[in-house]
């Protein structure tokens, strides 16, 4: 069997990977009058610490060398947590990191695709690093015409650089502004009609201070992604805020507990209404495994059909609401034994499989091995959904056709 699974593995497409932008992404792109205050690095020695989710950094002589991002009056380290491909386990700390210490392939595409080679990976689809996991750094800040501008030099950054002389095998991933629907809206179109088939999102926007999803307010980004068949992708933090129990818990805790987001977030989309209002659209939750999802689909549809009386969703969500998920919604893994076991349940035609390359869960450059331990007992037309099929059809990718 195991010989059988080596000779038929499919190559990997993977749909939550990440992208550290290098240093003149902005400045390259940016007018001359915004090169002192928009994005831009500077490398320096200090102490940093990692206490509550917070940076805190001192200059000094003895300190270790890290990049640094600066925007308007921000300071964003490089860390070795973002950039782990390379590094054993036990060398992936909260600690700073240069571009110099970072494996190539975590800022050049062609080095990029050499470490995809060498991972058994087809293509790829990145997140964001400096702007965050759906572009709210630029939500935050101050000028907001200069916000405008680096949302754009982004996405032509990740069109035309990072992707565009990969034959496809780097799959863009675009941000948008978050403050503005329609400004949003109309950056969807743009990079629509230059191919793109996929955006990132908050999955949970009012964690960010914006309206929730339950309101019109995001009506105008919505209908844009369902009308040009863009994807909308939400990836575990894409809200700023990760689930915990206290202020003193460790780390481990919410690590454990990083489903946690993308769960509430499903829920919220299901009982929306918007699912049944634009049938064409489609979401994707990146990181967040999949073992969560039999029951939360158990559990909302017995909800709609036993509380309707005083639900609040009206006649919103006029069909179960595991109908939406299992015709709009698509989950990831990529180490989910548990999942995998009910994949049926999960749905062998909404799940999609990961690399998370160069972070610190990434099974690069292991994920072929990995893949087959995982999947080797499911039928071959399912692993080829899972490890590429379903990636195709929902981003409509030009392989196998």
């Amino acid at each position: 069997m195991e010989d059988t699974v080596e000779s038929t593995f499919p190559k990997i497409i993977s749909v939550d990977d990440h992208v550290i932008e290098h240093g003149r992404v902005w400045l390259d792109r940016l007018p001359a009058k915004y090169h002192d205050v928009g994005p831009r690095t500077i490398q320096e020695r200090g102490t940093m610490q990692f206490v509550g989710g917070v940076f805190s950094y001192e200059p000094s002589d003895d300190g270790e060398l890290c990049d640094w991002w600066l925007y308007e009056d921000k300071r964003t380290p490089q860390t070795r947590l973002s950039a782990a491909a390379g590094f054993s386990r036990d060398e992936v700390k909260v600690t700073g990191i240069t571009y110099e210490e970072m494996r190539k392939g975590c800022w050049d595409p062609k080095a990029r695709i050499e470490d995809m080679d060498a991972n058994w990976t087809d293509a790829q689809m990145c997140f964001p690093s400096f702007p965050r996991f759906c572009g709210q750094v630029f939500m935050e800040a101050q000028d907001k015409v200069l916000s405008d501008l680096c949302v754009k030099a982004y996405n032509d950054w990740m069109v035309e650089e990072w992707c565009g002389d990969s034959g496809g095998r780097l799959i863009p991933l675009t941000i948008t502004h978050l403050w503005d629907a329609d400004l949003a809206a109309a950056e969807v179109y743009r990079n629509a009609a230059r191919g793109v088939r996929a955006v990132c999102f908050s999955e949970i926007p009012p964690y960010l201070g914006l309206p929730s999803i339950h309101g019109d307010y995001w009506e105008p980004f919505f209908r844009a992604c369902a009308e040009t068949g863009t994807t909308i992708n939400m990836h575990i933090g894409s809200s700023s805020k990760m689930p915990s129990t206290s202020a003193d818990a460790p780390a481990a805790v919410g690590s454990t507990l990083t489903f946690g987001n993308a769960m509430s977030s499903l829920t919220d989309w299901m009982f929306s209404g918007w699912l049944a209002r634009l049938p064409d659209l489609k979401i994707v939750y990146s990181e967040g495994q999949i073992g969560w999802i039999p029951y939360i689909l158990e559990r909302a549809d017995n909800v709609w059909e036993e509380n309707r009386a005083w639900g609040g969703f009206g006649d919103k969500v006029p069909e179960p609401p595991s109908t939406y998920y299992y015709r709009q919604i698509y989950g990831c893994f990529f180490d989910d034994v548990y999942g995998l076991e009910n994949i049926e349940k999960c749905g062998v035609n909404n799940i999609c499989f990961e690399t998370d390359y160069p972070h610190s869960d990434s099974t690069w450059p292991h994920s072929k091995t990995v893949g087959e331990k995982l999947m080797g007992d499911l039928p071959e037309d399912v692993i080829y959904k899972l490890v590429r099929g379903n990636a195709i059809k929902l981003l409509d990718l030009d392989f196998d056709k």
